[in-house]
């Protein structure tokens, strides 16, 4: 619930601080600077809740630990590439990617229902997944509109 809080409200401030300060509603700049500090966010706990995050990467794919922090890195990667003109599209395409290459280990900390921030075997299980697959559809899409689509500003009084 954390991400989705931090992209909703990260958006509501950029998109009221762009109108406020260009007179424009820029939408994808706006969601654009949401998803980079949702990746901030999140790009956090892989670095502070290493141990749990590894314990949602099934147990055949080795080195989970590392697993963790790299895509802690390539998080903080992508919320900069999201800002740079020319590395946009390629990073939203990356990040696309990236959400559904994830998507596995986020399967099996449900079906194992493993608490990312302990790895411990009292997280929400099953019930995760109905919230977890809406929610990755979501950053997939938000990630396209905001960086790959071609959208017209809107220019208002």
């Amino acid at each position: 619930m954390g991400p989705l809080s931090i992209l909703i409200s990260a958006f509501a401030v950029a998109v009221v601080t762009i109108k406020i300060t260009s007179k424009t509603f820029q939408l994808q700049l706006g969601g654009r600077i949401a998803m980079s500090v949702m990746l901030l966010f999140t790009a956090t706990g892989h670095f502070l809740f290493a141990e749990g995050m590894a314990q949602m990467i099934p147990d055949f794919i080795p080195f989970r630990n590392a697993w963790v922090y790299l895509t802690g890195f390539l998080e903080i990667a992508a919320a900069i590439g999201l800002q740079i003109p020319r590395l946009r599209s390629t990073t939203g395409w990356l990040l696309i990617v990236f959400f559904v290459l994830i998507f596995p280990a986020n399967i099996h900390a449900a079906v194992e229902s493993i608490n990312f921030q302990t790895g411990e075997h009292d997280g929400p299980g099953l019930a995760y997944l109905w919230f977890r697959v809406p929610l990755q559809i979501l950053f997939i899409v938000w990630t396209y509109l905001s960086a790959i689509a071609s959208l017209k500003k809107v220019k208002y009084g």
